[in-house]
Parts: C-alpha cells; structure tokens; sequence
C-alpha cells in the first residue's frame, strides 16, 4: 500500500467513530497492539527529545530493498498509540517517500485538536524524528 492508501485507511477507521472517547480507546488498543521494544533498544539515543512521556523510535535501512523500519515504544498508553499510527504509515517505505509525504490524516482525524499542547508537541517530536531518520537515509 502507498502511505497514503494507508492514511486514507486510518482516516477512514477514526471517521467511522463519531466519539472522541472511542477514538481515545481506539489509539490506545493501536498502541496495546504495538510490540514491545526490547531493552537494548530503550536508550538516550534512540529517546525522542520533545515528548513528555518517554518515547523511543528505531529505524533501520533494509540494504537490499532501500526500505526503512522502524519501531517504537512509550511509557504512556495514548502516545504508544500516536506513535503506532505514525508507524503504520511510514514503515515499509523509502526514506524519500517519507520525506515527500504530507501526514494528513493527522489533520483530518482531528488528532491534534484533541490533544494536551505537551502532547502536540510530542507528536511534532515524534514526526521531527521520523523525518531525521528518512533524510539522514536519504543521504547516505
């Protein structure tokens, strides 16, 4: 799927929910989903300045198919979930895919109208990193 087919599903899921509170719900299950990172990776490198709640994001380049990966974790249910659907969307993709894409669904969900300013901020972190990780690929 391109990132956008897969954002258009994401909008789709979230605009079938007409409560925010199911949505809340909806977000933390993504991130209940979300496999655990192992210890190794929970380190003040891999830790995304920015975000309230501490949230850890790894990437790796797949050298044969110029893929990158990432995974990641929080300590905070909501932003494991926010951090899961940034995730779904940019995994799998090359690092110029990621830098071209704009991340709308973040909009037409309404995400960021419903959430604390710590954590729209963390979310902006969160992109700011993904970001990084495709240019810093991008240039190598």
């Amino acid at each position: 799927m391109t990132i956008n087919e897969i954002q258009d599903e994401i909008i789709e899921e979230f605009t079938s929910l007409d409560d925010w509170m199911d949505r809340y719900q909806l977000l933390i299950d993504m991130g209940e989903e979300q496999d655990a990172l192992p210890a190794s990776d929970k380190t003040e490198q891999n830790l995304i300045d920015g975000c309230q709640s501490r949230v850890w994001l790894v990437c790796q380049r797949d050298e044969e198919t110029g893929l990158l990966h990432f995974r990641a974790e929080s300590d905070a249910l909501i932003v494991k979930g926010i951090v899961s659907l940034l995730i779904r969307v940019v995994d799998g993709h090359t690092a110029q895919e990621i830098m071209d894409t704009d991340l709308y669904f973040i909009r037409e969900i309404g995400l960021t109208e419903h959430l604390s300013p710590t954590r729209s901020n963390g979310l902006l972190a969160m992109i700011k990193q993904i970001r990084m990780y495709a240019l810093a690929f991008t240039l190598k």
